[in-house]
Parts: C-alpha cells; structure tokens; sequence
C-alpha cells in the first residue's frame, strides 16, 4: 500500500511536478498474468560494462584511436537518504535516491566510418555472387543454428543488460531473449516444411516444369527501436540472412549494448561482411548509405519521420524493398452492456487484468500497448476508479528487484527525455481539464528532495481526455493512461476512420450484440490485428504481424518476415525431348536448385 504520507496525484498540475515519492515500490495486490508471469526468487544482479567495438567486415575490434565513444548510462545506483533528506514520513526503507550509472561505451562511427561498413556488405553481396547468397540454403540454415547455439551462451549477459540499460525486469528480458531464439528456430522449420523453397518440380501444368524456390534481395539495412532491441530487430534480421541477403545493423542509440554482446555469435558463424554493425548518430551515418543507392531494402522499426527521410534520401526509392514497422495509437473500446447491473464480475476481471496488462507492461513502451481507451460516459468515472486500484496495487522498482518474489511491474524508463515527454503529455492534459485519477500518478520515485537522475515513475491515468489533448492524438509510449469517455459509437468510428495509425483495436463486450458486430467489420478496414476482450500484441508469432497507414509497411510473421526479405523465383523447362535428363543433370550440380533439406533435390 501506499503511506498515508504521499499525497493523493487527484489536485492539481503543480504538485506532482515538483513533488517526488522516495518509495521505490506499491505492493501487488492485483495481478495481470502477463505482467506477473510465473515468478523466480530474486536473483543477484551485478551492474554490467560492455565496452563499445566495431565489427566490419567479419572482424571484431576495439575501436581504433580516431573513433569516438560515447559513454552509456543505466539504471540504477541507490544511495540511502537521512530522513531530513525526505518527505516527511518517509518510512526508513523508502530513504534512498536512484542515479544513473556508467554500463558501457559506444562507438561513434563517422560518415566514412559508416561507409567503409557499406563497402564490406556490398562487397559480401557481389552483385548476387558472394558467399552468402550463393550459399545453399541448407547450409545457412546450418550458419544460423551455430548464430544460436553461440549466442546462448551469452543468455546472463544480455539479460543483465537489458534490465540496466533499458529498465526491462527480469522475467520480461528472459522472455525477450528466448523468444527471440524460438521465432528464428520456427522460422527455420517453416523453410524445412513449407514448399516455398524448393520442394522439387511442379508438373501439373502440362509439359511445363516448374521449381519454385525464393531468393535474396541484396542488402538490407536495418534498424531495430530501444524497446525490444533484441527480439524486434531479429524478427526481421534473421529471417533476412536466411534468405541469403547481406545485412548492416544500426544499433540504436538506446539498446544497443545488447547487439555488442552478439558480434562474437555472428564472427564465428557467418562469412565475412555478411553482416556489418553500424553505431552512433544516426544522422551522420545513416543518410549517406542510403543516398549511395547501393541499399536493396530497407528494415526499420521506429518512427514514420525518420523512416520517411531515409526513404527520400534513396536516389530511387522505386527499387527499395520496404519493411517498416512504426507508431501505433491502439485503442481500447469498452462497450455499454460490460457495466450492465447483471453482468459477470469475474467477466469484468478479466477485463480489467486484460487492460493493465495492455496499458502497462513494460511501462507501456510497446508499438501493441493499449494507448487510449473509450468508456461510455455513463460510466467512465467508475471504470477510472476501478482501474485506478489496479495501477496503485502495481509494484513500481528496478528491474530485478522484488516482493514476494515477484519482480517489479513498473521500472524505470530509459532516460530523462522519456520523463520529459510524460509529464508533458500529463500537464497538457490537466491543463485542459483532466484529472489524475490514481494516487501518486506521475511522480518520480527515488528522486529525493532535490530531483535526483530518477527516471522511475509511477503510471497516470487521466480523465476525462478530449479532442485537443495532446495525449487524445499523439502516442505516449509510456506509463501513462488516458480515458476517453464517449457518448456515442460513432466518436470511436470517427476517431479510427480520421485517424493517423491503424495497427491494433481491442473491443470489449459481453455480449454477442449487433455493436460488437458492426466494430469489428468497420475496423477491419482501418486495422491490421482486432482483438476481442484482449490485449493488443503481436502474439503469436505464426500470425501476420500487420498494419495500415502510418503503421507499418509489410507484415511481420515467421512466414510473413521470409516473403519481405526475398523473392519468389522460379526456373521452369518443357518436359520434351532430352530437357528432363539435361535439367536433372543441372540440378545435381546447382546450388539454387536444392531444397532446405540437406542432401535432397527431388
């Protein structure tokens, strides 16, 4: 519980802005099963150093004298405050102040720099000649299995990493990292039993013969977000190199710790320049790659701005293969017969364990996080509150801290300017009128008397946000929650059809009504993914990953990510004369023409 001590967030714009809370934690009273999964003793995590290399052209090195490093901060040091140094009533084991600590270095690469990264992979690629693509797929297949099987042992590392650069809990990075290795090993048995990729010849189309198989596009850069910097980038990263093309990462200038910890994983089981890091201002290093015109494809999770200026900068932006994956504004829709007199409480509950999870975990920091709810106006103030004693009840700490052996569900965000732009978001819409409705919400926790380097904040839920609210238009991504109440389905309808996003919509009922029937064939037009009395997500990964407008560019799935990355080619002969003895002879001496499955061409 909260300590009587700590004023209620419910009054006015000035207080939580100059207040800070030095508890670091509220005790779990209600639990989502997705941001609580199932719970480990608290494990001891020592903050980690990883010094900033370069890896270009299959070679891993320091950085040399002339490249520059940029220092990379994390959370947290906690430092033990006199009660003097408190809010008053502070009980003892709240004293303390959270600060920024030094886990790495980064290596600032140049405009030269980065193109000397351009060289290796266009030189890898050769025109479609190079090692790599002309590798038989069998064989990469092999290369990515030793990828995983020595990347596994970085599995502490990169955790660790990701809980103090990032602030991603314990079982959140473990999740992150595992997953990451299950989509590629799907991946890989979807090539070796699908028929897309070389399955032998198609003769059902009379005397003509046809082999079906796909192949690479050329070189594709990516770039992955700070959010998932793992999980994410390789989604798209791996299912690429499968396909035989040839990769420069840019690794984010948040998260990108994570990527230095897979450079030994990818020297040992690629040929050299199949894969090229790239690191510091994206500004400086990214634009000159793609104004060379020697960028085949283009994979980047981020924002729609930075996507569009990189897309510009290609002197021909008509042969540019597009992967984008970028904002959403994913709604909630509450429908009027869930606040019926006899509806389900334990119906309700899932509701709202459904709406925590999908607001709140990971801080809300996801592209699928529930970014705006709609309750019916009759009942929005009930859902606040009843919503409100959730979020209170969340544990609010650092990443691998627990209570009762549950690790903490709000941690600290990645930096200030994250904060910055919450409270701006928060003190536009009170401003104009809303409320925090939920005790504490907004405040900066560890922060002591004096503000401190703290980035840890407790959620806010707001309401009644309305048009002209920053928060009502623009994504927060971030702990912050608003509630929009509606008089009519036709606001939601507006609000979806004029909007700028059309990722994900979560609708929830309790009945089988004709409301519910025309939301979901209205959003099946302006959404990729509609979720019913669930959170949004990208799970599971054998479904399209998918969006419209200022969303995404491509679908993103573990069949989806192989068709973004290659081409579908096809070599065909007429069954007549000697053709068949003459192409089966070709085939045994073809790389091309041999399927996923080593050793079989037939």
């Amino acid at each position: 519980s909260v300590p009587a001590s700590f004023p209620t967030m419910k009054v006015s714009i000035k207080n939580w802005l100059f207040s800070t809370a030095v508890l670091y934690k509220h005790h779990l009273a209600y639990a989502s099963e997705e941001i609580t999964s199932p719970t480990l003793p608290p494990v001891a995590t020592a903050a980690p150093f990883v010094g900033g290399r370069v890896f270009i052209n299959g070679v891993v090195q320091d950085a040399p004298s002339d490249m520059k490093l940029a220092d990379v901060y994390g959370c947290c040091a906690s430092t033990a405050l006199s009660a003097d140094e408190c809010p008053d009533g502070t009980d003892s084991e709240h004293q303390r102040v959270l600060n920024r600590i030094k886990i790495g270095t980064m290596p600032q690469m140049t405009k030269e720099q980065a193109l000397q990264a351009l060289q290796s992979a266009v030189t890898a690629w050769n025109g479609g000649s190079g090692t790599w693509p002309q590798m038989p797929l069998a064989d990469r297949i092999d290369a990515i299995h030793k990828f995983m099987s020595e990347l596994k042992h970085k599995r502490e590392d990169i955790v660790n990493v990701l809980m103090h650069e990032i602030g991603k809990n314990r079982l959140d990075a473990e999740a992150e990292f595992d997953r990451t290795l299950q989509f590629a090993e799907k991946t890989i048995e979807y090539i070796q039993n699908s028929n897309e990729f070389g399955s032998g010849w198609d003769a059902s189309n009379g005397p003509t013969r046809l082999f079906l198989s796909r192949a690479a596009i050329g070189v594709v850069l990516c770039l992955g977000p700070y959010n998932y910097p793992l999980n994410e980038t390789y989604a798209a990263l791996i299912p690429a190199l499968l396909m035989g093309n040839v990769a420069i990462l840019k690794l984010p200038t948040v998260g990108g710790l994570a990527h230095q910890l897979t450079i030994e994983a990818f020297s040992k089981a690629l040929p050299p320049g199949t894969i090229n890091f790239i690191s510091g201002s994206g500004r400086t290093t990214m634009p000159p790659l793609m104004e060379s015109g020697k960028i085949d494809s283009l994979a980047f999770i981020g924002g729609s701005g930075a996507a569009d200026k990189l897309i510009k900068a290609h002197p021909e932006p008509h042969r540019l293969k597009l992967f984008l994956q970028l904002e959403a504004k994913n709604m909630g829709v509450y429908l009027p017969d869930l606040f019926d007199s006899d509806s389900d409480d334990a119906h309700m509950d899932r509701i709202m364990k459904e709406t925590v999870a999908g607001t709140l975990s990971f801080n809300g920091q996801r592209c699928t996080a529930l970014k705006l709810l709609f309750v019916p106006k009759d009942h929005a103030e009930q859902f606040s509150n009843m919503l409100a004693k959730r979020v209170e009840a969340m544990s609010v700490g650092l990443p691998w801290e627990s209570t009762n052996s549950k690790y903490s569900q709000i941690t600290p965000l990645p930096n200030q300017g994250r904060v910055e732009y919450m409270k701006t978001l928060i003190e536009d819409a009170v401003g104009k009128g809303a409320t925090i409705v939920n005790k504490n919400g907004g405040m900066i926790v560890g922060g002591g008397n004096t503000g401190g380097e703290s980035t840890l904040m407790v959620p806010a839920i707001l309401y009644p946000v309305t048009p002209g609210m920053k928060v009502y238009e623009e994504e927060q991504f971030g702990p912050v929650i608003p509630i929009a109440p509606y008089d009519s389905l036709d606001e939601v309808l507006r609000y979806s059809r004029e909007g700028k996003f059309g990722q994900q919509v979560s609708i929830f009922t309790s009945s089988a009504n004709e409301a519910s029937a025309q939301l979901v064939d209205r959003f099946s037009t302006v959404f990729g993914k509609i979720n019913i009395n669930s959170q949004c997500g990208r799970s599971p990964d054998t479904a399209p990953f998918s969006g419209r407008r200022s969303s995404a560019m491509g679908v993103m799935s573990v069949m989806n990510a192989l068709h973004e990355f290659s081409i579908p080619t096809v070599v065909s002969y007429k069954d007549v004369g000697n053709n068949d003895e003459l192409v089966k002879g070709i085939q045994g001496h073809s790389k091309f023409l041999q399927t996923a499955s080593r050793g079989s061409s037939e």
